[in-house]
C-alpha cells in the first residue's frame, strides 16, 4: 500500500482572489484620478473636438510630447473621456466635454485642483489626520490652508476655479428645484466668481442678487454674471464672511461653504447672516449631507475626509446642521433634497 502524500496538490494555478482584484482596483483609483487631472491640466479637451484628431496635432496644441500624450489618451479612452481610433487618433466623447473650460458642465477646474501638488501631498497624510483628529495641511505646507492660498496666488486661482466648478455643479438642482418665489434679494455668501448665482438669476428674472466673497476672488467674476439680463440685477461686494456679510437680503445662500469650517467658525458665519437678514428671511445652506444613520452616501463621506485633512471642516448630518443653527440663533426649518446637494433652510429661531 502506498503512503499518501502530505504535500499540497498542484492542479494548476489558483484563480485570482476576487477580494485581491477588487482591492487592487480601489488602491489604484489614485492612478485614474491622476490621469483625469493630467488631461485637465494640459487642456486636452479644450484642444479637441468631436471630430477625430491625430495625437500629434493635439500634442502641438497643448505643448506635450506626442508619445507620452498617446499613452495618456489611450488610458483616458478606457475611462470613456475620449474615443481611441486607428492611427493614434482620438475623438472627444460626451463625458470628455465636461473637461472643457467652456462646457456648462465643466469640471476642469476641480480636476486640476485635485491633481495639484498642494492637494495630493496633503491627502497623502490622511492617516495622520485620523490619528490626531485634526487637519494636517499646516504640517505639510508650513501654514494653514487659507493663509497658504493668500500667499500662493497661482494655487489659489486653481483652487477658486475648482470650488466654482464643484459648487455650481453639485448644487445646480437648487436653481430650479428650490422655490425662490417670495425672495427679492439673494445674497450669495462665499459665492466665488458667481457662476451659480448667474444660473439662479437667469432662472428667476424677479430676483436681485449680491455676490460676496474675498476681493481677489470677486475681482474676476464669471462672464455669465456680466451678461445682459443678469448684470443689471446683481451687484458685487467684497469682504470676509468671518467678519460680516452684506445687510438686507431676503435669503442668504452659502453653497458648499460651511463644510470648510469647524462648528465654532460656522456659528460665527451663520450669526452674521442672521443679524443681516431682512424680516422673514432665510439662510440657505447648499451642502451634501451625511446620513444620520448607516446608509451609503459616498460623495459626502469622502468629501468629509478631505475636509478633515485640509481645514478642520466637515460634512454634516441633518442633526449637526440643526445644532449649529441653534447656536447661531436660527432654526432648521426643512431640508429640500437635491440631486447631490440638498438645501438646508434656516430661519430665525
Amino acid at each position: 500500500m502506498s503512503t499518501p502524500s502530505l504535500s499540497p496538490a498542484h492542479d494548476g494555478p489558483k484563480p485570482l482572489s476576487g477580494s485581491a482584484v477588487r482591492l487592487f482596483e480601489l488602491i489604484t483609483y489614485s492612478w485614474v484620478a491622476a490621469a483625469v487631472s493630467a488631461a485637465a491640466e494640459l487642456g486636452v479637451a479644450d484642444a479637441m473636438s468631436a471630430a477625430p484628431t491625430p495625437v500629434d496635432e493635439i500634442a502641438k496644441l497643448v505643448e506635450a510630447d506626442p508619445d507620452a500624450l498617446h499613452r495618456l489618451l489611450r488610458a483616458c479612452a478606457d475611462l470613456y473621456l475620449v474615443e481611441e481610433l486607428p492611427g493614434r487618433t482620438y475623438a472627444l466623447t460626451e463625458l470628455g466635454h465636461a473637461l472643457r473650460s467652456d462646457s456648462p458642465d465643466s469640471m476642469r477646474g476641480y480636476a486640476r485642483w485635485l491633481g495639484s501638488p498642494a492637494e495630493r501631498s496633503t491627502m497623502a497624510h490622511l492617516a495622520e489626520a485620523v490619528r490626531t483628529g485634526g487637519p494636517v495641511f499646516e504640517t505639510v505646507h508650513g501654514t494653514p490652508v487659507w493663509d497658504y492660498m493668500r500667499g500662493n496666488p497661482a494655487s489659489a486661482s486653481v483652487f477658486d476655479q475648482g470650488m466654482t466648478d464643484i459648487s455650481s455643479q453639485l448644487t445646480r438642482s437648487l436653481v430650479h428645484g428650490y422655490d425662490f418665489g417670495d425672495t427679492e434679494c439673494l445674497v450669495d455668501v462665499g459665492g466665488g466668481r458667481g457662476r451659480l448665482l448667474s444660473l439662479v438669476l437667469a432662472a428667476h428674472p424677479h430676483l436681485r442678487g449680491v455676490l460676496y466673497d474675498r476681493p481677489e476672488v470677486v475681482s474676476r467674476v464669471d462672464p455669465a454674471l456680466t451678461r445682459e439680463g443678469v448684470a443689471e440685477r446683481c451687484r458685487v461686494e467684497s469682504g470676509s464672511f468671518l467678519d460680516s456679510v452684506p445687510e438686507g437680503g431676503d435669503a442668504y445662500l452659502l453653497a458648499s461653504v460651511v463644510h470648510n469650517w469647524n462648528d465654532d467658525d460656522t456659528v460665527r458665519v451663520l450669526t452674521h447672516c442672521r443679524e443681516a437678514l431682512a424680516p422673514g428671511g432665510r439662510v440657505l445652506l447648499a451642502e451634501v449631507l451625511v446620513p444620520d444613520g448607516p446608509a451609503p452616501e459616498r460623495t459626502a463621506k469622502f468629501m468629509d475626509l478631505s475636509m478633515l485633512v485640509h481645514c478642520d471642516g466637515k460634512q454634516r448630518t441633518r442633526a449637526e446642521f440643526a445644532a449649529v443653527a441653534e447656536r447661531s440663533g436660527l432654526r432648521l426649518e426643512r431640508v429640500v433634497p437635491g440631486a447631490v446637494a440638498s438645501v438646508v433652510e434656516l430661519v430665525r429661531a
